[in-house]
Formats: C-alpha cells, structure tokens, sequence
C-alpha cells in the first residue's frame, strides 16, 4: 500500500526579476511540520548582463534557509551580515521580530556569464520565539553531517535525525535531509523520522508501490515512519518536516505569525519605513497589495 497522501507539483512564480517553482505553501498543504515556505530557484542560465537582483525587503516570525547547487549569492542583511553563500553551504537567516536583507548576484560575477540554483526555504518560529532578536548564521557545506551507507550518501543539512544533529541553530524538532545515489537503491528511514514528513525529488526519480514519481514533484508521507521507497540511478531527494505546531500560521507578503495582528503591525512598520535598514543598500520595495499563496 502506498504510503504517499499528497502529490504537489512544483509551480511557476515570479519574484519580481526571477522565476522560480514554488513548491510550498500549497492549497491542499500549506505547511509540512515547521516548513512553511519552500521555493526551486532554477537552474537559470544567466547572461553577462542578466542578475539576481531581490532589493531590501523584510521579515518577521520565521528562519529562512538557502541552499545552492549551483551559483553564488550575496547576503546583505540590517544585522551587518554581508556574506557570499556558494554551493552546498547554508545560510540560515532568523527574522524573529524583524529583519530586512537582500540577495544579489556578486560584483564579481555581474559582468559574466552564470547559472543559479537551489532552494530557497522558510521555517516558521514557534510562537513563544516569534519575537526573538533578529540572528544569523553562515555555516560551510564540511561542517554538516555527512555520511554515506550502501552506496546512498546522506547529508544532514537542517535539524535532527539518523542519531546526528546539524550545526544549524534551528528551533524546533525538525529535519532536512539530502539523499543523493548514483545505482539503484532501496530506502528505509522511517525508524529516523517524526511529525510530519516530505519528500521533494530533484532529478531522477522515486518508485512507491507500482508507482513511479517524477523530478520537480513533492510527496506528502501519509505516516512518516513508513517512509519506504526506491531511488532509481542517479536521483537527488531532500526530506523535510519535524513537530507540527498546535497553532496555524498566517503569511502575507515575507511575514509569517501565528497572529494576524502582528502580520498588519509588520505591514505597517514596513510602509512607514520603519524596519531596520541594511547598510549600503537604498532600494525601498513598497508593500504589495494583499498576497494570496
């Protein structure tokens, strides 16, 4: 019997300069444990006169990660941070009662030809951390836990599972795994999760039953400890979820609460300019009109 409840294809969305798949929130699923937000940057093949160019613009409630397979990025947030994050690395970045950042192309690479892709995630807050101090953290693709079993290579990038814990300062029960192969394989490693769990495929593909899944899809576990499947040659996988929160999270625009009424106050503080700023950066991106994920 399979153990798949929810198929979700990734979908095309335009984040001002930039396409991207979104593969969450969905409307059947809007969140996966903690992960309320995950986007497939590319791959974009970009010209010498082509850039990722996302101005300043802010967040409240929520860690966002970014992870690279391809390219480089530039991080510049209201904390100071300024920091090139290149493939395999993690950038993790906690809003918490609110930060303003942007991600650009390097100078170093505006003028020549590139490639961009990875992903780009958001983990809600629990609700008695939604208010933290703003924080961030750089953390080099060496010093996650990787290891390799059967020939299957495992790398724990976020969270905790397999009895390993990753140097990412997540903050709640969580976990975000990347399972790459290169010969066929059979997977068992339900016995590792908890909460909630998804699969999304990057390349390859997965086979479920009789059933065989595709690249650029997300499968929703109807129970994670039975998470049970074949990777056929050369596939790519990251599992994701953790602890559900007893409480739903609302997002409007980059904010993400448990109360609507911060959601409204970030609006606010945002129109009147009042978000910290990040240094060396002008650009000022006025409040949309109500988003609807």
């Amino acid at each position: 019997m399979s153990n798949i409840a929810l198929i979700i294809e990734e979908r095309a969305a335009n984040i001002g300069n930039f396409l991207v798949g979104r593969l969450l929130p969905f409307r059947e699923k809007r969140t996966v444990g903690p992960f309320v937000f995950i986007d497939h940057m590319g791959p974009a093949y970009l010209k010498d006169y082509q850039n990722l160019d996302v101005p300043p613009h802010p967040h409240i409630g929520l860690s966002t990660l970014t992870y690279l397979f391809e390219g480089s990025i530039m991080h510049r947030d209201s904390l100071g941070t300024e920091i090139e994050i290149q493939p395999g690395a993690v950038n993790w970045m906690t809003a918490g009662k609110g930060i303003t950042h942007s991600e650009r192309t390097p100078e170093y690479l505006r003028q020549s030809e590139k490639v961009l892709h990875g992903l780009q995630i958001w983990v809600a807050l629990p609700k008695e951390l939604e208010d933290i101090a703003p924080s961030f953290t750089h953390i080099e693709k060496d010093d996650l836990p990787q290891w390799t079993e059967n020939n299957v290579h495992f790398k724990l990038i976020a969270g905790e599972a397999f009895g390993k814990k990753s140097p990412v300062p997540v903050y709640s029960k969580m976990y975000f795994i990347e399972i790459k192969n290169f010969a066929k394989a059979k997977i068992n490693i339900g016995q590792h999760l908890f909460g909630e769990s998804a699969l999304y495929i990057l390349e390859g593909s997965i086979i479920n039953g009789e059933h065989e899944y595709e690249k650029k899809q997300i499968l929703i576990a109807k129970e994670s400890s039975l998470c049970e499947f074949e990777m056929t040659e050369n596939t790519t996988i990251y599992i994701f979820g953790g602890e559900i929160f007893p409480e739903n999270r609302f997002i409007e625009w980059n904010f993400v609460s448990s109360d609507k009424n911060k959601i409204e106050e970030a609006k606010m503080n945002w129109e009147k300019q009042l978000f910290p700023k990040v240094p060396n950066e002008t650009e000022f991106v006025p409040l949309p009109p109500k988003v609807k994920f």
